[in-house]
């Protein structure tokens, strides 16, 4: 038996819960890993409340919250290649394993190897924030020395866009609250606080002919504010909110298949991705992790620490 943290229906915090349960047996595709470091994100609580469909596997509850983590493989399922026993590993637990637990069960087409000299704690930051980043960017294409306004800039996948569009030479300026701003001038970000600066004004200021892009991760009215300074509304790209299209623009195309992974942990190799993480917290304070997240105001990566 080991030890996980999770919920026993659908709703709010008050349906968290630590449970014992066994360990997962490894389906077809599938392999089982002792989990060291798992990710925190906003997708965790929208899976706990029920918003999103489709990410449980069809497991029963009480589920294990959770979504991407880095470990080592205890075992594997039929049809698993490129995965060893023993293998140090990160990916998505796309199957409804979860990842806040002492071993988890990861989708294999999802999951890759930690090359050497990256640790588990960044790993474990990367399928979500990394691959993000990697596949907004892809998206927009944009030759260097364009302009990018990253609206949300503060979170974990914001500071990843943000640093990996400076590395493509590109000229970022992103928006977020008073909290945020250390992060996000410490990569060379110019920061606009929308809490104290007219976004709007302040950007039309700065580039009066609009940006060459948009990466949207705030949603709501405040992507709807931000869109219009897009040159080409196609170019504005949105991560949550998939409202996007009816202002001309367009949600994330997501990849998260090994090759996206590897190419997210080579950019951190390579110095070009180096994820802000905030806070490590061990298992016992998973509650706490997830709520700091759920607020909406978290300066960039939080991580629960399991072994």
């Amino acid at each position: 038996m080991g030890k996980a943290w999770g919920f026993g229906r659908y709703g709010g915090p008050e349906v968290q819960e630590f449970f014992d349960r066994p360990d997962p047996v490894p389906g077809r595709d599938e392999v089982l890993i002792r989990v060291g470091v798992a990710g925190v994100n906003p997708l965790d609580h929208l899976l706990r409340s029920g918003l999103v469909d489709g990410l449980d596997g069809g497991r029963p509850f009480p589920r294990v919250l959770g979504m991407e983590a880095a470990g080592t493989v205890l075992a594997r399922g039929e049809g698993v290649d490129g995965l060893e026993v023993g293998d140090a590993v990160f990916g998505f637990a796309l199957t409804g394993g979860g990842t806040y637990a002492e071993t988890t069960v990861l989708s294999a087409p999802n999951t890759a190897r930690i090359p050497e000299g990256l640790s588990a704690t960044v790993a474990a930051t990367l399928p979500v924030a990394g691959t993000t980043a990697v596949d907004v960017l892809d998206q927009l294409s944009l030759p260097a020395g364009a302009t990018v306004l990253v609206n949300g800039v503060g979170g974990g996948v914001g500071l990843a866009v943000a640093q990996l569009a400076l590395g493509r030479e590109l000229r970022v300026i992103g928006t977020g609250g008073t909290a945020k701003r250390e992060h996000a001038e410490s990569i060379g970000v110019r920061f606009v606080d929308y809490t104290a600066e007219d976004v709007v004004g302040t950007a039309r200021a700065l580039l009066p002919d609009g940006f060459d892009g948009i990466v949207d991760l705030a949603g709501g009215t405040s992507l709807r504010t931000v869109a219009p300074l897009a040159r080409d509304p196609r170019n504005v790209i949105a991560v949550g909110d998939r409202s996007v299209p009816d202002l001309g623009g367009r949600f994330v195309e997501r990849r998260v298949d090994r090759e996206n992974l590897q190419r997210s942990a080579r950019l951190a190799l390579d110095g070009l991705l180096t994820p802000v993480i905030t806070a490590v917290h061990p298992l016992s304070d998973a509650p706490a992790a997830l709520a700091t997240v759920e607020t909406g105001h978290t300066s960039g990566k939080v991580v629960v620490k399991v072994a």
